[in-house]
């Protein structure tokens, strides 16, 4: 009889049911009392920062400081840019009073606000009133800034990472002398996300432009990073904007030219959030849980002594801690290795399959039988839970940093190769549509991927396809095949390449 895996339903049999039995058996998060919002537990909380430390390096690299701006953003600013407000306008929440007072045994809001305060949806248009003040001649520029923030969608329809009502995130905002240096730092910051998801979370993605109906609201230019993941469908795992001069006229940013004469500048913002998270659980994991890169895991190496006697605790555990300290002496991409004892009382099978299921991409056991003959029980989390290598101590020890770096490429090369393999060149409306429609209704056979076509279509036929297909252009690649063909939409040469996607 075939044994069950960790995770039921399994990807095949309920993929969005899945996602969320991954997440509830690693322990990462939880729905809390607040609808639409999460609660982060430690375990997933620390993925994040892991992230967030990475990124943060390669952002204050690449020449950007930290800062913090308020979460409250008054309504004035929001309406100086009116596409941009438009465009955010469903998912604002707003505060209109300040105070409580009790009346007749409840609370109620008290004195209502002079303005009301739209709780962050996004930053541009405080940044923007601060850089107004801080920018005065072309000296002062180029300004790099970058804040790390929660802010406020209210989301409809929510899933745990994906979608909440809030969420966290790195914003990063500049402003430059000319349009040429905006555009250049727009896609500089971009290539930064797409090096950080290929080098730290292995996953590879998509870079590309949005098309006009799919931009930021008040960018010239939105730039995109698409990630397909298990269910073939695509996340768009990060964005950076050019802006233009339109946030700059909007809130009055001037910088005194080399010419003597009074210039709107020209911005950009850029971004990713925790969905980053929820991207990497799709992407990566597996119907046994959690499976992490080793360079974003936070724990790399657990050890899992096995003491059935209590005379045999002393012995076992010493050779824990011994193990412990050769191990922390080594390093992986530049990082002393992370390793964690689990030393609760619980039965060995118990603490295997936990660490299981929550992606550690080593698990050491250690008994009296691996004491005695100075060896080691090692699983991997991209092998089968039941496969074990015996090493010697000295072997692991000493192999240990090319174990991870094999577990880490393998992650990266199973992620492309899958991305190869789902995504077509579509050369009819007749192909495109069997490529996105299940061949069998009654069967949770998944579907589709990424369609490469020739695009000579407008907004309107955008808004037509994800009608009847629920597809929606996902970008139009930044790097294009020279070659042309015919739109399958309307028969007219294309004028460049689009990837087009089911999306979250």
């Amino acid at each position: 009889m075939t044994e069950r895996p960790a995770i039921s339903p399994t990807r095949q049999e309920d993929f969005p049911e899945w996602y969320q039995q991954v997440i509830a058996a690693a322990d990462l998060a939880e729905n809390s009392e607040v609808r639409g919002c999460m609660i982060i537990k430690p375990w997933g909380y620390a993925i994040w920062e892991r992230m967030q430390r990475e990124l943060d390096r390669r952002i204050k690299a690449a020449g950007h400081r930290n800062a913090y701006f308020p979460l409250f953003i008054p309504l004035s600013f929001l309406e100086k840019e009116a596409e941009h407000v438009e465009g955010f306008a469903k998912e604002c929440a707003v505060v209109t009073h300040h105070r409580l007072e009790a009346s007749e045994g409840r609370l109620v809001p008290g004195a209502p606000l002079a303005e009301p305060l739209v709780v962050r949806p996004t930053s541009e248009t405080i940044i923007g009133a601060a850089f107004a003040r801080w920018i005065q001649s072309y000296r002062d520029l180029p300004l790099r800034i970058n804040q790390w923030a929660n802010v406020v969608r209210w989301e409809l329809r929510p899933r745990l990472f994906l979608r909440t009502s809030e969420f966290l995130w790195q914003e990063g905002h500049t402003a430059h002398q000319t349009a040429e240096e905006a555009e250049a730092e727009a896609l500089r910051m971009l290539r930064l996300y797409e090096g950080f998801l290929q080098e730290m979370l292995a996953l590879p993605a998509v870079a590309g432009e949005k098309t006009p109906r799919e931009r930021f609201p008040g960018a010239v230019r939105t730039l995109t990073l698409e990630v397909l993941v298990q269910d073939r469908k695509a996340i768009q795992a990060g964005t950076s904007h050019f802006l233009g001069q339109n946030f700059a006229r909007a809130n009055g940013i001037c910088f005194l030219s080399p010419e003597g004469r009074q210039e709107h500048a020209w911005t950009t913002s850029w971004g990713v959030s925790t969905r980053l998270v929820g991207t990497l659980i799709m992407a990566h994991s597996d119907d046994n849980g959690l499976a992490l890169p080793p360079r974003v895991a936070p724990t790399q190496i657990v050890l899992l002594p096995l003491i059935r006697r209590e005379e045999e605790r002393a012995a076992v555990e010493e050779a824990c801690a011994r193990l412990v300290a050769e191990l922390e002496e080594k390093s992986y991409a530049g990082e002393p290795l992370r390793v964690e004892i689990d030393v609760r009382p619980l039965p060995g099978g118990s603490k295997n399959w936990e660490w299981v299921k929550k992606g550690v991409p080593l698990r050491i056991e250690i008994g009296p039988r691996e004491v005695a003959g100075g060896t080691l029980s090692v699983g991997r989390r991209d092998r089968s839970p039941r496969e074990r290598l015996s090493l010697s101590v000295r072997q692991f020890v000493e192999g240990a940093e090319q174990i991870l770096a094999e577990i880490q490429n393998g992650f990266w090369e199973r992620a492309d190769a899958f991305r190869k393999a789902h995504t077509r060149r579509i050369e009819s409306r007749e192909e495109f549509v069997e490529f996105f429609t299940p061949r069998d209704p009654e069967k949770p056979e998944i579907h589709g991927g990424f369609a490469e076509l020739p695009w000579a279509g407008d907004a309107a036929l955008e808004e037509k396809i994800q009608e009847e297909q629920r597809v929606t252009i996902r970008c139009i690649p930044l790097d294009q095949a020279s070659e042309r063909g015919i739109c399958p939409f309307t028969g007219k040469p294309g004028s460049h390449w689009a990837l087009l996607g089911k999306a979250y």
